[in-house]
């Protein structure tokens, strides 16, 4: 097998944390977002001749390793949580791993992702891995909860064990240009979080312009957001190449500006390997390689490594199984 093979690592090395800056609402206001040359660059970057063979095997397997493998079901159990944490631990077959000769790499997602009330249990199960808990809080999906709720949440999650908070900010800020109080909440849900870093979720979708998701982008990173997030995966649009281009940019001016690497998590929507790898081609290009690392990516897409493993599978055998068969319990 190609050395390519042997690239993904998933050391989750975690960067500085982002400090925030003051609310610089004439940088906020200044934000403009050009929105036939997104369309542009991102038509473009489908229409390219994709990665093959031993290439393609190395950048899926990388997806793998900046996987957030979620669930986040009404009827969650210990049992099923369970089992996602060993998953997350061995997310390919034996022999998959065997054949690609990956052994070595001790490959596994980047995180799970889980409610309250199963941080508990997944952290049981991911003990001693190094694989980060992340809980979604402050009244996920819609962020509607009373705010000292979100509050106390939040602080509940992190002494439970969760080490990353997936926060849903109050679009309605955004929805309205109230730039303070977007910023002052982020700020205080960044407070909370202790030593756990926050991913801040925009909920892309229902922001209404590509412009408003740049000036949120900015007020969350401002404010302290160590991650900025597309969505929770419930909105009726979810993470797309138009929206991750103009995230990727905010992230890229705001590390000038500042020097702090921010991190983004594309969410919702994601669910063929193809596409994982149009995501990675944008960040690469955008951000450079210093952000292809779980420490500064993550995929929300648990369906997604259904697919990848179908396509590894390709790989190793020529041949595709039944969709089904990679399909998580």
């Amino acid at each position: 097998m190609s050395s390519d093979v042997q690239e993904p690592s998933t050391e989750l090395m975690r960067p500085t944390r982002n400090t925030g800056m003051a609310l610089n609402l004439d940088l906020v206001a200044e934000q403009r977002v050009n929105l036939s040359a997104v369309e542009r660059r991102c038509a473009a970057l489908g229409g390219r001749r994709t990665v093959k063979k031993a290439h393609q095997a190395a950048w899926l397997l990388k997806a793998i390793s900046c996987m957030d493998l979620t669930t986040l079901a009404g009827d969650d159990t210990p049992g099923r949580v369970r089992r996602l944490c060993a998953k997350a631990r061995n997310p390919l077959r034996p022999d998959l791993v065997a054949a690609l000769g990956i052994a070595d790499l001790k490959l596994t997602t980047g995180a799970v992702c889980v409610y309250h009330e199963m941080i508990a249990p997944a952290a049981a199960a991911l003990h001693g891995t190094g694989i980060p808990v992340a809980a979604v809080s402050t009244g996920f999906p819609a962020g509607l909860t009373p705010h000292h709720l979100k509050v106390a949440e939040i602080k509940a999650s992190v002494a439970a064990g969760a080490r990353e908070i997936d926060i849903v900010i109050s679009r309605r800020h955004v929805l309205t240009g109230d730039w303070a109080a977007l910023y002052d909440e982020m700020a205080e849900y960044r407070a909370a979080c202790g030593n756990a870093h926050v991913k801040a979720i925009l909920a892309t979708g229902e922001l209404g312009t590509l412009r408003n998701v740049a000036r949120a982008s900015w007020v969350c990173m401002m404010a302290g957001a160590d991650f900025i997030k597309t969505s929770t995966g419930k909105e009726g649009v979810n993470a797309t190449l138009p929206f991750t281009l103009v995230m990727l940019r905010a992230i890229r001016d705001y590390h000038a500006l500042t020097g702090h690497k921010i991190g983004y998590k594309p969410a919702g929507g994601i669910s063929r390997a193809k596409d994982s790898l149009g995501y990675l081609a944008l960040i690469k290009e955008e951000l450079g390689d210093a952000w292809l690392t779980p420490a500064l990516f993550r995929f929300g897409a648990s369906s997604l490594l259904g697919d990848i493993e179908r396509q590894l599978e390709h790989h190793v055998t020529g041949a595709y199984s039944a969709a089904n068969r990679h399909a998580m319990a």
